[in-house]
């Protein structure tokens, strides 16, 4: 069969489903209006029978709430799939507009059943021609009059169906979506909480590295004047060539340790060279097995990769010394905008996420609009998610 042929008929199919697609989102929004009107008659009588009891109306209110967010959600989804747009965020309105859009939607829903009545009604009676044609009791004139008549009422069916899917929609958008002035308000507190999240986990950083001078490396470098001094002291060459040489191992390992402090504050390998080989260098020198999954085609900005590397290092850390891990898996992948990072390790699992480490690392990630999650039951595993705008 030709290819452009082939390519033809998906044309054609293609533009079959498009103009398909009004019809299937008021049969589908009809469905799950009565679904929502049950739910709000429900709703409205438990509210109504509760009244008299304060403290038990405002609890039912608030499960009320609660559905009707998931209801508009998935009101959204339907939206989404019919429409081919990309899947909608969460529903971030008030109650007060969550239920309003429910009751609102009964108006489209109503309409919706109406139309698709009449085309019910209008195939049944182009059946009914069809058959009085075929029968031989009806004239040719007489049927292409009613084609015509049909074709018209059709057309005007069809568009009544495709207005009343854009009111389904424009609802949706006016109750369940922000306004700017809204958006505007949300995002200047997120925009102040995260800055003063970045500001809280930049001084438990300092307070960390602090520590780290204070107990490690400082306390490596009396050790090594300690054995410095021995060495000058002492009369026996042999002895005091043992003492420098234990001093050339405890410099080595503080050399090292200050390393190990200063990747903490930036890790100046990404200067030169890209995430998985920097994850690679961190997976040779830890004491728990790492695999290292990267599939990220296009390096993403530095601002991206730091933040990575940090929730990858903290993830590592805790699964050695607090989980007692013996493999730990570092997956990174690109979507479509975001890139998502997952690493599992097979410990004994408990991880606070609302430690020091673990709520800075969250304080990192919200600082670039992205998610962090920690799932640690007691008896493990660990899985920390994170996930990150690249576009």
């Amino acid at each position: 069969m030709p290819e452009h042929t082939v390519h033809g008929r998906r044309s054609r199919l293609a533009a079959v489903a498009r103009r398909g697609r009004p019809v299937a989102a008021v049969a589908a929004g009809v469905l799950t209006a009565v679904a929502e009107a049950l739910f709000l008659l429900l709703a409205g009588l438990a509210v109504v029978a509760v009244s008299p009891v304060p403290a038990v109306r405002r609890r039912v209110g608030a499960t009320t709430i609660r559905y009707a967010r998931r209801v508009a959600g998935w009101e959204r989804r339907r939206l989404a799939v019919i429409t081919s747009e990309e899947p909608p965020s969460p529903v971030r309105a008030s109650g007060a507009r969550v239920v309003g859009y429910l009751a609102a939607r009964l108006l489209p829903a109503a309409l919706g059943a109406l139309t698709a009545g009449l085309l019910v009604v209008g195939v049944v009676l182009a059946a009914i021609v069809v058959r009085s044609f075929v029968a031989g009791t009806m004239t040719v004139a007489g049927f292409l009059l009613q084609v015509l008549i049909g074709a018209a009422l059709l057309a005007v069916n069809l568009q009544a169906m495709a207005g009343v899917a854009t009111l389904d929609r424009r609802l949706a958008r006016r109750l369940l979506e922000s306004h700017t002035r809204e958006a505007l308000q949300r995002r200047i507190s997120e925009l102040a909480v995260s800055r003063a999240g970045v500001i809280a986990a930049v001084d438990v950083e300092r307070q960390r590295i602090e520590r780290d001078l204070h107990d490690g490396l400082q306390q490596h470098l009396v050790a090594l004047g300690m054995l410095l001094g021995r060495a000058r002291r002492s009369r026996d060459p042999g002895k005091a060539r043992a003492l420098l040489t234990q001093a050339h191992e405890d410099a080595q390992r503080a050399v090292d340790e200050l390393r190990e402090v200063a990747w903490r504050v930036y890790p100046s390998a990404l200067d030169h060279t890209t995430l998985d080989e920097v994850l690679t260098m961190v997976a040779q020198r830890s004491a728990t097995p790492v695999k290292i999954t990267y599939d990220v085609p296009v390096r993403p900005a530095r601002p991206v990769e730091t933040v990575l590397y940090f929730v990858a290092c903290e993830a590592l850390t805790n699964a050695t010394k607090h989980a007692r891990a013996t493999l730990v898996a570092i997956e990174i992948e690109a979507r479509d905008t975001t890139i998502g990072m997952r690493v599992h390790d097979d410990g004994i699992g408990g991880a606070d996420p609302h430690g020091s480490g673990l709520q800075g690392l969250a304080r990192r990630v919200a600082a670039l609009d992205g998610r962090f999650d920690v799932h640690s039951p007691p008896g493990g595993p660990t899985t920390i998610r994170a996930e990150l705008p690249c576009a």
